[in-house]
């Protein structure tokens, strides 16, 4: 639940609209819901803006789809990462407004359109092959009411490819890059523009690339003052970030 909807419940309570006992009721799961499997937490959204987000990778289809129902029966945007299609299809006979964002892995139910950033999100990715976890980053940014602009396959092996789209750089307000390989690219655009720039290596490259370490390791030695780092593959770490710092 949101400070909104909750003042909204207090406000049907003193108008008579809504018995207190009823707003006992709707207000029974807070802090949260014990399934015996997992620990539904209703009340992410008000103490950090974004109710839980689920991470599908290790769940059962059933349980991944009882937690999403859960937390659909309140308000706000719900985002699940890392789902297979069995996982949607068991989400989807619960939940039937949700949507499958089939490269990013992520299912969807978006209510509130809303909003809250106040730019625009730019998502860079290297190469084609780091696509998947750009558009993790570009579902999470868009999910938490942001705008987002993305530029895919301009590396360094090409880099008149970043720079001949150097205007979508220089209008965002946080910039995402996602790389894998040698993992040089955040640097390259973290020297190009003054906003901060999240870093996200990906597991994409030869055996050296030791499954994104050789990038992730290149990354956190970067010169570029204003570059930060999240995980090998987190896109949605980098999007959930890039919006918070989009909201101040």
């Amino acid at each position: 639940m949101t400070s909104e909807s909750i003042r909204k419940l207090f406000e049907q309570v003193r108008t008579g609209k809504l018995s207190p006992d009823d707003a006992v009721q709707r207000l029974r799961h807070l802090p949260f819901e014990d399934l015996g499997f997992a620990k539904v937490d209703h009340d992410r959204a008000l103490r950090a803006g974004m109710p839980e987000v689920m991470f599908g990778q290790g769940k059962t289809p059933a349980q991944l789809a009882e937690i999403f129902s859960r937390l659909a029966r309140h308000e706000g945007n719900l985002l699940a990462t890392r789902v297979t299609k069995e996982q949607f299809a068991a989400i989807k006979k619960k939940v039937r407004r949700v949507q499958y964002r089939e490269l990013a892995r992520a299912v969807v139910l978006q209510r509130d359109k809303k909003k809250y950033g106040k730019g625009v999100i730019a998502v860079v990715s290297a190469g084609t092959s780091d696509i998947p976890v750009a558009e993790e980053a570009v579902v999470t940014a868009e999910i938490m009411g942001n705008d987002v602009e993305h530029l895919y396959d301009v590396g360094v092996a090409g880099i008149h490819r970043l720079l001949a789209n150097r205007g979508t750089l220089m209008r965002a307000r946080v910039v995402i890059v996602c790389a894998g390989m040698e993992g040089a690219l955040p640097s390259v655009v973290g020297g190009l523009v003054g906003v901060p720039v999240i870093a996200v290596p990906t597991s994409v490259g030869y055996g050296a690339a030791f499954k994104g370490v050789a990038a992730l390791l290149g990354m956190m030695n970067s010169c570029a003052s204003n570059v930060s780092v999240v995980n090998i593959d987190n896109g949605f770490g980098a999007g959930y970030v890039a919006a918070l710092i989009n909201r101040l």
